[in-house]
């Protein structure tokens, strides 16, 4: 998909033994521009990534990464680790967490024990504006539209319809496509990744016009009752920044954080990718957000794909 519908180069490490048997593995992407720079990353766009297996193929795999980055003296590898590599080289970031909540197997002890009585008026609130939430791959372009304009509203170029348009067609029933609808208006719409028993809510946007009523509130609802009815006991909220507005959001669900030990090597002390959020793009975001969608949309995936 990386290569497809974006259009980055991929590489595709397999540790092996002396027999030539496969003991771990590790994907990356190079992306690259003149604008943001040049980065070698597992996995861009994504809260995780890095090798697996082994513990004697993980160390191997993050040392030819290292090399690899060297050769082609990038500004920075990234290995996004959800756990830690015991023994690598790499120095540890932990500029980003993820936040997850237990989900039981009942939607009504989930209601009623799950989350704090603040939470659940929250939720009540569009619900009696008469908003409800419906489920679908169908529902890739009203998700898309009601993204995209949150990410113009945050002053961040959104990326292409063709990267969703693959996830969907990839990943089947491992995608969840959602949508809050007030009548026939979307007011809110997310797209979340389901891995074994957790399923991750991975984009997300609402209507700033209807912030009031609090549509994201019913969004993040319906969509842990989804998963409580079809079986998953892991709800993540995604990747943040800790201490940020986003981290107390999450929280208030009765959720726990999780560090993220991102394995990090550049040879010019680069800390991150670049961020959108960082003083340095602030005129250009300000600008950003004044823009129509319709010219956001067309601008912003070129973007987006050198914002790994």
């Amino acid at each position: 998909m990386l290569e497809d519908a974006l259009g980055h180069e991929t590489f595709w490490l397999v540790a092996r033994d002396s027999e030539g048997s496969a003991h771990g593995l590790l994907p990356m992407a190079r992306v690259r521009s003149r604008l943001f720079g040049d980065y070698l990353v597992s996995m861009p766009f994504l809260s995780y990534g890095g090798p697996v297996g082994s513990p004697n193929a993980l160390r191997a795999l993050v040392e030819a990464a290292q090399r690899m980055a060297e050769e082609r003296t990038v500004d920075l590898l990234e290995l996004r680790t959800r756990y830690p590599v015991s023994g690598a080289t790499l120095e540890e970031n932990a500029r980003k967490l993820t936040v997850l909540k237990q989900l039981p197997t009942d939607p009504e002890e989930l209601w009623e024990q799950g989350i704090k009585a603040k939470v659940r008026s929250q939720i009540r609130r569009p619900m009696k504006e008469g908003m409800d939430v419906r489920f679908g791959p169908d529902l890739l372009d009203v998700f898309y539209d009601v993204f995209s304009t949150t990410m113009r509203d945050l002053g961040t170029p959104v990326l292409p319809r063709r990267f969703f348009e693959a996830i969907r067609t990839e990943f089947g029933t491992d995608v969840i496509f959602t949508a809050v609808f007030l009548g026939d208006e979307p007011v809110a719409a997310a797209c979340g990744l389901v891995w074994r028993d957790e399923f991750e809510i991975t984009w997300a946007g609402s209507s700033r016009e209807h912030a009031k009523k609090a549509p994201n509130m019913l969004l993040y609802w319906g969509l842990m009752e989804e998963c409580v009815r079809r079986g998953y006991p892991v709800f993540n909220f995604g990747r943040c920044s800790p201490d940020s507005g986003t981290h107390r959001f999450k929280r208030q669900w009765g959720s726990e954080d999780q560090p993220l030990p991102w394995l990090q090597w550049s040879p010019t002390g680069v800390v991150s990718t670049p961020n959108p959020d960082s003083p340095k793009f602030q005129l250009a975001t300000n600008a950003w957000r004044r823009l129509p969608v319709g010219v956001t949309n067309v601008i912003g995936p070129r973007i987006s794909r050198s914002l790994p």
